[in-house]
């Protein structure tokens, strides 16, 4: 966060350069590497990074891959429902209103970021097709899994939940961007599109 806070500092924002920083790095849960892979219109997906801002973190980016210094954080590849309720449960579970959110993969299902799409109240939260689409493509992300918690503690689709669901996959299979999941996760439970085959 201090490393990123430095080459953002100099950049006109309303949030502090550590806030900006911080966000940065939650897209991708603190996975410096996968950052990295980031083009620039990547970074300005972070509300306060702009164009200026977005190529000072491309140089900058550039510049230690040429170094050569590589990272030792290794990718995480998504294998099952299972790795993705894993990777949201600490976040999502104990939450009194519904997120929505989505993890983007690359091929082969390495993960390459995730991003909070809404927040919204006990009985649910907007997820905007337009908004999820624009910022996977921005990404170039390959694949799309759908990520929301139900706080009322049962994981059952409600009828809005499929609905949903049904419109991205055809919107998906129109952009050739694929939703290959849609995952809620309801206290220590969980439901999975994909492994019910409802998807």
């Amino acid at each position: 966060v201090e490393l990123i806070s430095l080459l953002i500092g100099h950049c006109h924002s309303d949030k502090t350069a550590n806030a900006v920083a911080e966000d940065l790095l939650n897209l991708t849960g603190g996975d410096v590497y996968a950052l990295g892979k980031f083009l620039p219109e990547g970074f300005e997906q972070v509300n306060g990074v702009g164009k200026e801002m977005s190529l000072v973190l491309s140089a900058a980016i550039e510049l230690g891959r040429r170094r050569s210094c590589k990272s030792s954080v290794k990718s995480i590849v998504i294998t099952s429902s299972k790795d993705v309720f894993n990777r949201f449960t600490d976040r999502l579970s104990d939450l009194q209103h519904e997120e929505f959110w989505i993890l983007l993969l690359k091929r082969s299902n390495h993960v390459l970021a995730e991003l909070k799409i809404s927040s919204g109240g006990l009985a649910g939260t907007v997820a905007d097709p337009k908004l999820i689409f624009g910022k996977a493509l921005a990404l170039r992300s390959s694949a799309i899994v759908l990520v929301h918690n139900h706080p009322s503690g049962n994981p059952k689709p409600s009828l809005s939940d499929k609905n949903l669901t049904q419109n991205l996959c055809k919107a998906g299979k129109f952009l050739d961007l694929p939703v290959v999941d849609h995952i809620i996760i309801a206290g220590k439970y969980f439901t999975s599109f994909a492994d019910e085959g409802i998807l």
